[in-house]
């Protein structure tokens, strides 16, 4: 504010040595006067140069660190945010919220501080110097404020209105390009690359025509103050023109008023676009301020429970769940013993991963209790609940980084006696040699530079590395071909021991050797027992065993 205060003061002490200028030198003819007059013009530049050059490397770090302090928080705020959100917000919508609205937001920082610290100043040090010359010229040239007043308004909401569509447009192209990218190999096989950039063109043409509506508006503004200078130039030639050539005012007094009155214009237009830009700018901080004032519905509780230590046993009691007017959960009872596999198996929608989700408290139940080591799930702490679960499912998350950073994720000073162990236990040392860099090989997006099998690999290296006492597996060989699969398998069998384990699986040779096997259908628990004890009952599971084996 210091430097862009000095700088839009020069701007008056410009105008001011327009009347010693032309009085003393190019009229009066003092020929003594032009070396100091020209001295301090050139101190006014220099010093006007140095400030310029300050506020604005100054300005743009303060911009940068302020957006990213504001994307950084939008961020964490969406991490924490139910996963009922997330389902109904599309990632490429809440990439553009992030990105798109925080950029719009980060324009308007240089356009309001520089002109409240450099134009409004200019404009104080200019009308000062314009009303010391003669306060009635002064007034004559601002006789076209007033109208200026009601356009202004009215443009300011039509760009507001423009910049929230143009926003929306924006976040609908975000979602396309998403959608594109990440199902590249199904638009490849379906032949869809002419329809999906159809859809992205209509979306492109939708943008183009609204930020062209939202730019016009924005400029408008400005175009009524240069008619407003015009209307105030020729009012002030026509009432001050006459004092000039009658001898009551110099042609320095003149020189002085018309440069001041001249430069206050340029930052009237600047402030003036300040309108524009921050009417632009409001339409993103809507969008953030929505997201930030949304609450989790799923929360800590206020005086969280300690963890259950050691290995511990998992309960259902009467557990019911909607999804609005579905059930999918509907009374489900069962315990998943210390230390022991329990398999959970039943025809898709049964309602087997719901109960992985009522676990982790991604969802809570309507009814019924869920304890772990005989500690209801709603009374711990959401960090410490979460932290007692390794996850491996049938789509292993890997991210766009190198094998070993997909292991650790982000786990400092691990022991290399550690790493090798879960690298061996996963059989991801098998395939090490064939990798460039072995484990500082990228693995590509979601994980693309390795097979399937790996992939899957890699994610029981990080389970067993984890070390958590509950493995949740989650359809973990479902879509591997036969020789991955066995070789996946026994990581499995490696990573389940001495922990409480839940398996979903389709392929029930795979649980055959579980303690306990839970059959469930539309959401309740219709059997339990071994994989013998089912069989002998000649009920729905021994049902569906007959079916696989004769497939």
């Amino acid at each position: 504010m210091v430097f862009m205060a000095l700088e839009g003061g020069m701007f008056g002490a410009l105008s001011y040595m327009m009347k010693p200028m032309f009085d003393r030198v190019f009229v009066g003819g003092e020929a003594d006067a032009i070396m100091w007059i020209g001295l301090l013009f050139l101190g006014i530049f220099v010093v006007r140069a140095v400030a310029s050059i300050i506020q604005k490397v100054l300005l743009t770090q303060i911009s940068q660190l302020s957006v990213a302090d504001i994307r950084q928080d939008l961020l964490a705020h969406l991490m924490v945010l139910d996963a009922s959100y997330h389902q109904t917000h599309s990632p490429g919508y809440l990439m553009q919220r992030v990105e798109g609205d925080v950029d719009a937001i980060s324009k308007v920082w240089r356009t309001i501080i520089t002109g409240a610290g450099r134009d409004v100043i200019a404009l104080i040090s200019l009308f000062a110097v314009a009303i010391s010359v003669d306060w009635r010229w002064t007034l004559v040239a601002l006789l076209g404020v007033p109208v200026l007043i009601a356009p202004s308004m009215v443009l300011q909401r039509y760009v507001r209105k423009k910049a929230r569509l143009a926003r929306d447009v924006a976040a609908n192209l975000s979602v396309r390009l998403n959608e594109a990218f990440h199902g590249i190999i199904p638009v490849k096989l379906n032949a869809l690359e002419r329809y999906q950039s159809e859809r992205y063109r209509v979306l492109t043409e939708q943008r183009v025509k609204v930020e062209t509506r939202s730019a016009l508006g924005q400029a408008t503004i400005p175009g009524l103050i240069d008619i407003m200078a015009g209307l105030g130039f020729m009012g002030v030639l026509f009432y001050g023109g006459s004092e000039i050539l009658s001898g009551e005012k110099t042609v320095g007094d003149f020189m002085a008023f018309f440069t001041a009155i001249g430069l206050a214009f340029e930052p009237l237009r600047r402030l003036g676009n300040v309108a524009g830009v921050w009417q632009v700018a409001a339409a993103g901080i809507e969008r953030i301020r929505q997201i930030l004032d949304t609450e989790p519905t799923l929360r800590s509780p206020a005086a969280p429970k300690p963890v259950p230590a050691g290995v511990p046993a998992i309960a259902l009691e009467d557990v019911s769940l909607n999804y609005g007017e579905t059930s999918v959960l509907n009374g489900c009872s069962f315990t998943a013993e210390a230390g022991q596999t329990t398999a959970l198996v039943g025809p898709s929608g049964a309602g087997k991963s719901t109960i992985f989700n009522v676990l982790t408290r991604i969802v809570d139940p309507s009814h019924g209790q869920v304890t772990i080591g005989g500690v209801p799930v709603s009374e711990m702490a959401l960090v410490d609940l979460r932290a007692l679960f390794s996850v491996v499912s049938q789509e292993a998350l890997l991210f766009d980084d190198t094998v070993l950073e997909n292991i650790l994720l982000g786990q400092q000073n691990v022991p290399e006696a550690d790493l090798k162990r879960a690298l061996d236990a996963a059989h991801v040392s098998d395939f090490l040699p064939q990798l460039s860099d072995g484990l500082n090989t990228p693995v590509g997006p979601r994980g693309s530079a390795l097979s399937g099998g790996q992939r899957q690999r890699v994610a029981i290296a990080r389970a067993l590395l984890r070390n958590r006492p509950i493995l949740l597996l989650d359809e973990a060989t479902s879509a591997l071909d036969t020789g991955s699969e066995a070789k996946v398998q026994d990581a499995l069998d490696e990573l389940s021991k001495g922990r409480t384990t839940l398996v979903i699986a389709h392929r029930l040779s795979t649980i055959r050797d579980a303690h306990k096997i839970v059959v469930m259908d539309q959401g309740r628990v219709i059997e339990q027992g071994t994989h013998d004890d089912l069989l002998a009952q000649s009920g729905t599971y021994a049902a569906l065993h007959q079916m696989q084996m004769r497939d």
